[in-house]
């Protein structure tokens, strides 16, 4: 028979993390108290201690990089617009003088 994986809310995950990164319990004793296998805690651990910087970060930068990006991308199509605008009318024009000459 194989064991089936209990999903973890994120709240578990944290406070165990957490708790094995402040290192006031082994993680055997951890593993034991929560019912988390030992290398799951080690993984998670090892992600929020990777993680934690990026919750100190500016999220401004990566929201004013996202919005020019944006802008470039409106701005080109914009452009492509008014070029095909632009080849419409002349075209519009050209059948215009055929029908009417």
């Amino acid at each position: 028979m194989s064991k089936s994986t209990k999903p973890r809310d994120a709240a578990l995950k944290a406070k165990v993390s957490f708790e094995a990164a402040k290192g006031e319990k082994t993680i055997a004793q951890l593993a034991s108290e929560y019912g988390v296998h030992p290398n799951q805690i080690t993984k998670w651990k090892k992600k929020l201690l990777e993680e934690l910087p990026g919750i100190f970060q500016d999220k401004r930068v990566y929201r004013d990089k996202d919005r020019d990006q944006l802008e470039a991308e409106l701005y080109r199509q914009i452009g492509e617009l008014k070029v095909e605008l632009e080849w419409l009318k002349k075209k519009s024009q050209t059948f215009q003088l055929r029908r009417n000459g």
